[in-house]
């Protein structure tokens, strides 16, 4: 093997390695936008978790009191 096509082996990979790179920076964003949105939705519904069970402590407690008038 000579030098010229060494060079060109080097080149081919390095052109190879460029668009692996490419690739990977593209799938790294979109994977950042979408914990991005999965963290947002997360917050959402926690905090509709929290209005859910607020509003069942509060069922529960008029129940009891039902309970114990006469």
């Amino acid at each position: 093997m000579n030098t010229e096509q060494q060079l060109q082996q080097l080149e081919q990979r390095i052109e190879e390695l460029i668009s692996i790179s490419a690739r990977l920076r593209h799938e790294n964003e979109t994977l950042q936008a979408r914990e991005g949105r999965l963290l947002e939705e997360r917050a959402e519904l926690l905090k509709k978790n929290d209005v859910a069970k607020t509003k069942v402590e509060a069922i529960i407690s008029r129940l009891k009191s039902l309970e114990q008038e006469p």
